[in-house]
């Protein structure tokens, strides 16, 4: 039995597994569409770019409180935390259909922020569930299949969002949306998944949920370094993303359409990464596995500042391959090492300080620009991304082997 789960069948023959995994692909597809769609429905009505990049922060927003919206996720059992949230969405998304007019943006932005808020809830209870569904030695081969079903829904999803939007308006995307939060209950409540009673935890609070979350990193060996080393790359990321209208525009000389090719390219690497991840991760170890998708990833880097249509897309794939290693190993860790009754919590600390870099980042990196060569940020960030791959390689293996 254990030689079979360990060619990969194990995860997709499990019932409750399998029903978890099309729950996230069907979601993943509204949300995709709906991210897309919000800032064009936004810029449309009002004309105004800033207002129009807004609607990303407004659902990204709430991760800064992951730790305090992850707790939601250790006070009550996790099944139906996912049921109620996501019928909750379900009803929500259906009044932006009176969304019609400049002065109604407000509606929209308030369902934004909502969306973000319970999209972190979801994601610590969904990280805490999944953990006690599926064998742990297969959980890094999970999180992979679960990475390509996130990017292969951002691959497809935007374009049938914005085609509808297009055609029809956002009213339709907004059902649409709707209709993949409900179906995605349906299959939440499929599934037959026995959980303990949440365990009373003292304190409360923001401060105590997120002293908890970091206590919890900091002393868990297996985890901490790993989720260190995703928020460096993930910092490294956002550097990326500032720089890549740069890239496109003074480098190759295109316009920004092209980014979008970029994008599709990165996307498509990432799909592959996370079909080889079990398969990879029975062979390496997991901080090897994350370094060499660091190392990947900033190679990357590197290539993008070449001048050349060929270098660029070679990157656009290297970091869409390299890049979700280390997200996939952090992750996986936190599932195997953190004690189930402070899980949520825990993964949405984890959660939040990974992401949170990449934010800061974006901002930072867009400033730099303005200032410095884009080719000699690239370089910078390639070496830093390169010593981080090299400080996770050599630290010996720790916590548990599976």
């Amino acid at each position: 039995m254990r030689r079979k789960e360990e060619r990969g069948g194990g995860v997709l023959r499990d019932r409750d597994a399998g029903l978890y995994l099309a729950g996230v692909v069907v979601s993943g597809f509204g949300t995709s569409a709906m991210w897309l769609t919000a800032g064009i429905w936004v810029k449309s009505l009002t004309g105004s770019d800033s207002l129009a990049a807004l609607t990303v922060f407004a659902m990204w927003a709430p991760t800064l409180v992951g730790p305090v919206l992850g707790g939601i996720a250790d006070r009550v059992r996790r099944r139906p935390l996912l049921i109620v949230c996501n019928l909750g969405m379900a009803l929500l998304l259906t009044t932006l259909l009176a969304v019609d007019s400049a002065d109604r943006i407000w509606i929209l932005f308030g369902v934004l922020f909502v969306y973000g808020m319970t999209g972190v809830v979801m994601d610590a209870a969904e990280t805490a569930l999944i953990a006690g569904v599926v064998d742990k030695r297969l959980l890094g081969g999970f999180n992979g299949l679960r990475t390509t079903a996130n990017e292969g829904m951002k691959l497809l999803a935007p374009l049938a969002g914005a085609a509808l939007y297009a055609r029809f308006g956002g009213g339709p995307v907004a059902l649409l949306d709707a209709a993949t939060f409900a179906l995605a209950a349906g299959l939440f409540a499929r599934m037959r998944v026995r959980e303990a009673p949440p365990v009373r935890l003292r304190g409360g609070g923001r401060r105590s949920a997120t002293a908890e979350g970091i206590r919890r990193l900091r002393d868990t060996p297996a985890v901490g370094p790993l989720v260190l080393a995703a928020a460096v790359t993930m910092l490294l990321a956002g550097l990326n993303g500032a720089v890549i209208y740069a890239v496109v525009d003074e480098g190759l000389g295109r316009s920004p359409a092209y980014v979008g090719v970029l994008y599709a390219v990165q996307g498509a690497g990432s799909v592959l990464i996370g079909l080889l991840a079990a398969p990879l991760l029975r062979h390496l170890p997991e901080r090897v596995f994350a370094a060499a998708g660091i190392a990947v990833f900033s190679v990357s880097l590197g290539i993008r500042a070449l001048p050349y249509d060929a270098a660029v897309l070679a990157s656009a794939a290297g970091v869409g391959a390299g890049l979700p290693c280390v997200l996939i190993a952090a992750m996986t860790a936190v599932q195997r090492e953190v004690p189930a009754a402070v899980l949520g919590r825990v993964s949405a600390t984890a959660t939040t300080l990974i992401y949170a870099p990449n934010a800061v980042a974006l901002g930072l990196g867009a400033g730099l620009v303005a200032f410095v060569d884009v080719g000699a940020v690239l370089f910078a960030a390639c070496g830093v991304g390169l010593a981080s791959a090299w400080a996770v390689v050599r630290r010996p293996v720790v916590g548990a082997a599976y």
